[in-house]
């Protein structure tokens, strides 16, 4: 489970001691992970350490990050519970095996490359003057659903997997209870929180046995995290489609087709209830053609039976005051009635999305 040459390695580096004074057996393990002993002869005598390493299936230790994340706050907090043994420093096992110190950082940065065009929010608030979508918007709306069937079409055989993406959209910090834990009092009543919360833990049953749908996935795909390269950019890729870029990957890289499709047509929604009290003209017209276009070219029909919880989740973004301060109460109302009403409902169906705001 570890990398014994390059634990040997770094003990030699911390110490400044050969590697043949470093002995590493295993301690044993439990249901998360598994502990060896290292045994070093430093110049101050010997010393004794141990390594533990966590298993990476289930648990939310799947990813490297989630192991990261559990050893760096076992870092900055053994030592802050009287008689808890001390951490000493959280490693990482580089692509070469070689061995680092990642410990120690009071805060963590990520650095990655521009991106560049205009995201998808301005295209959303161009539809507002607009009856019906031009070609250019269809293309685009072509050109997304097309780049969700190639990726969705990824598959992986991981109950583990699948059932934590269902179980993040309801009760991670990032999703629909974290989210409603930002809300100021008064917006939106407990019980009326208590009782989309306990719908959408309802759908959790009925999603589990779905394990086949477990994808890759991007995770965040809404409007602010697509940008459409502009003329000069290379705005026209393979085979003169409009092109674009993404941002923000988010919660792993597997899960379920309809957190991808929800996070973007939730905005079509959201975006015609505030310029029209209802949903109509270009943005109507847009949702139905996502789906449309989407399940011809992935085949998905189960689809409408499965994006309930993930709206409620997005549901909750866009009605968060927070977030969007300038939405009205009575508009904040009509989301929180399409929310229980895909819920209430067996299938979500875009004929009736003004229906669901009632």
């Amino acid at each position: 489970m570890i990398n014994e040459q390059s634990i040997k390695q770094y003990i030699k580096n911390l110490f400044g001691v050969k590697t043949e004074h470093v002995n590493i057996k295993k301690l044993g393990e439990g249901v998360q992970g598994a502990g060896f002993l290292v045994e070093v002869q430093t110049p101050e005598g010997p010393r004794s350490y141990v390594i533990k390493g966590l298993f990476p299936d289930g648990l939310e230790h799947d990813y490297p990050a989630d192991r990261a994340g559990v050893f760096l706050l076992d870092l900055d907090e053994f030592k802050n519970l009287p008689k808890h043994v001390k951490a000493i420093d959280v490693l990482a096992e580089l692509e070469d095996g070689s061995i680092k110190s990642i410990g120690g950082g009071k805060e963590y940065y990520l650095l990655m490359e521009r991106a560049e065009g205009r995201h998808y929010f301005h295209d959303l608030a161009a539809f507002a003057g607009k009856e019906r979508l031009d070609d250019t918007d269809r293309a685009k709306i072509k050109a997304m659903t097309a780049y969700l069937s190639e990726i969705h079409s990824v598959k992986k055989e991981s109950r583990h997997l699948y059932w934590r993406k269902i179980r993040d959209t309801i009760g991670h910090g990032e999703c629909l209870m974290g989210v409603f834990d930002t809300y100021p009092d008064g917006i939106l009543s407990y019980e009326e929180i208590a009782d989309i919360e306990k719908k959408c833990v309802d759908w959790r049953m009925k999603l589990k046995p779905k394990v086949n749908r477990l994808c890759r996935i991007h995770g965040d795909f809404h409007p602010g995290n697509i940008w459409f390269k502009e003329e000069g950019q290379g705005a026209r890729g393979k085979g003169g489609v409009i092109d674009f870029i993404l941002l923000d990957r988010s919660r792993g890289p597997w899960g379920e087709a309809a957190d991808d499709i929800t996070a973007l047509t939730i905005n079509y929604i959201f975006f015609s209830i505030n310029n029209y009290g209802d949903v109509r003209g270009a943005y109507l017209e847009a949702l139905k053609l996502f789906y449309d276009d989407y399940i011809i070219k992935t085949g998905d029909t189960e689809l409408p039976e499965i994006v309930a919880p993930f709206y409620a989740f997005r549901g909750a973004v866009v009605a968060n005051p927070v977030f969007y301060p300038d939405v009205t109460q009575e508009n904040r109302r009509k989301i929180f009635n399409f929310v229980h009403g895909v819920l209430d409902d067996e299938s979500f169906k875009v004929e009736k999305v003004n229906e669901y705001l009632k």
